[in-house]
């Protein structure tokens, strides 16, 4: 056989099983412009956990995952320890106030102190059940609860961040335990799953706490999100809160109102998350006079275009009445009832609530800084408390129209010490307020706690009242399309979307009489030119036909 005729066999043959060679070794059909396709695992990690011989060996507890990890991420319980997300505690350098989820106090469940068991179960670690809790023990960081890729790994809602080692049920819904070892040879990339885990649950349940955070933004269609949504950027919450070292920066505490660095560029330190950071300050079209792009300068972003909250399809909760709390059946057991759409409105528990859907934000001017009401604070009970309150004023540097959902509560207050009053709720303990229903038991244990760790200037006098309360939480999420932003008659109008926030002359909703005055008196002028404009044409015209006709 010639050599000719051979390599002609051989390409025959090559054309034959290439394609069934190359769909085996690449996993896929060929690319649109006839490449192969890289495989999934080759883009998603360096490393394939399933190989690690760490993850072999039977993993039973949390902590037990986290020695694990910790054998090759050497460094990484340290970075998180250096995180707000482990401390629950934040300097605040501009107020100089100190403060984190265990710190303040609020009007949803009140207060951490005393109830840690429950509020930690969204903490980042495992076994934070007191004030004697170790912060520094690196197998008490929970690495699964960021980087689980499985749907499967939960913690309990009572056991203090540690998952169910055993299926268990609560408040009638079964809790499957999670198989460790799958979690822990499945990890990847954070995603909305895992930081909705928390974020979307805070205050007690789905879309209760934020107005603009709920389980909408899992999947949410392109008008609720138009950057989360997959038709639209399709992102995951770390795309916009960047983490270096598994820290992340911004705040709620420390916002940065008016970022000025505008595109983020790589090398060099960005202001993300904001929305100038990837559309910088002139985002719009110029057309007649930029107007638009002169709002953005003393109006945030979300202002316009975050038109409504709770836009997902779910409810969140404006109002939280402590007390009415205590209400229970013939059983013992606490009243419960709920509105047409499920929510809860009344629970022996928690007093009474309200609930609204697809409404607008409240607007006040921001510089990004907020100043709470703290515990060892002085309050007026002949006024609404603000539990925090944005700062910022008209024209000022760095201050902008910012909107807000507006939290109201009614809780507990000293009405000698003039302070507002943690409690102690959760627990199987009589001074617990869900077990005894007894405030005087709950109030008093809840200030020793919040004592013990760290605010010491707290006191219980024995008599306390309710106060009406309102809390400010800045919104960020649930940005709509373009097309779906508010129109200016929404503002300049009356009744308009900004009829009472101070300090800015809106045109159509304000009038200064000076103008008003000098407005009319033009228009007065205006006709009265008209009208002798008119008469002398009249009288021109009269005595041209006279000259002309004689009559």
């Amino acid at each position: 056989m010639s050599r000719s005729l051979m390599r002609a066999g051989l390409c025959l043959l090559l054309l034959v099983i290439a394609p069934g060679l190359q769909a085996e070794t690449w996993g896929g059909e060929p690319t649109e412009d006839g490449r192969p396709p890289v495989p999934a695992s080759r883009l998603d990690s360096t490393a394939d956990h399933h190989k690690f011989a760490e993850l072999k060996v039977p993993l039973e507890t949390g902590p037990q995952v986290t020695r694990a990890c910790l054998k090759c991420h050497t460094e990484a319980a340290r970075q998180v320890q250096e995180s707000i997300h482990w401390t629950w505690d934040y300097h605040q350098p501009e107020t100089g106030q100190r403060l984190g989820k265990r710190n303040i106090i609020n009007n949803l469940c009140l207060m951490v102190p005393g109830n840690e068991p429950r509020c930690t179960s969204c903490h980042t670690g495992y076994g934070w059940e007191g004030p004697d809790y170790d912060f520094t023990l690196e197998e008490n960081v929970d690495c699964l609860a960021c980087h689980d890729t499985t749907g499967t790994y939960v913690k309990f809602p009572t056991g203090a961040g540690h998952p169910p080692l055993e299926d268990r049920t609560f408040q009638g819904e079964l809790i499957q335990a999670p198989d460790l070892n799958h979690v822990a040879r499945n990890v990847g990339e954070t995603s909305r799953e895992t930081c909705g885990a928390c974020h979307f649950e805070g205050g007690g349940g789905d879309a209760v706490k934020h107005g603009d955070l709920d389980s909408s933004l899992l999947d949410p269609p392109r008008s609720v999100d138009v950057h989360m949504s997959p038709q639209g950027g399709d992102f995951s919450c770390s795309t916009c809160h960047e983490f270096s070292g598994h820290r992340q920066n911004a705040s709620r505490y420390h916002i940065n109102a008016d970022p000025q660095a505008g595109i983020a560029i790589p090398g060099r330190r960005n202001e993300r998350p904001s929305c100038e950071s990837c559309h910088g300050h002139t985002p719009h079209d110029p057309r007649i006079h930029n107007k638009l792009n002169r709002h953005a300068e003393f109006i945030a972003c979300q202002t316009c275009h975050v038109p409504e909250l709770a836009r997902g399809g779910l409810s969140t909760k404006t109002l939280w009445d402590w007390s009415t709390a205590g209400r229970l059946d013939e059983d013992g057991n606490p009243v419960v009832e709920t509105n047409a759409e499920g929510r809860v409105i009344y629970h022996g528990n928690k007093g009474s609530m309200e609930w609204a859907e697809d409404y607008p934000p409240e607007y006040r001017w921001f510089n990004g800084n907020m100043r709470y009401t703290l515990p060892e604070e002085t309050i007026n009970p002949s006024q609404i408390v603000n539990i925090n309150v944005p700062e910022g004023t008209p024209r000022a540097e760095g201050s902008v129209i910012w909107p807000f959902k507006i939290m109201m509560g009614r809780q507990p207050y000293d009405k000698v010490h003039q302070t507002l009053l943690p409690a102690k709720l959760f627990g199987p303990e009589e001074d617990a307020f869900w077990t005894g229903y007894d405030w005087d038991q709950a109030l008093a244990a809840g200030v020793e706690a919040a004592r013990e760790a760290g605010h010491e200037g707290l006191r219980f006098s024995g008599e306390y009242g309710f106060v009406e309360t309102r809390m400010y939480w800045p919104v960020n999420h649930m940005v709509a399309p373009a097309e779906d932003s508010l129109g200016c008659a929404q503002c300049h109008g009356q009744d308009g979307r900004l009829e009472d926030l101070p300090g800015v002359y809106i045109p159509g909703r304000d009038r200064h009489p000076w103008i008003e005055r000098a407005g009319w008196w033009a228009v007065g002028g205006v006709s009265l030119l008209v009208l002798l404009h008119g008469a002398l044409r009249l009288i021109l015209y009269r005595r041209e036909r006279r000259a002309i006709w004689g009559r």
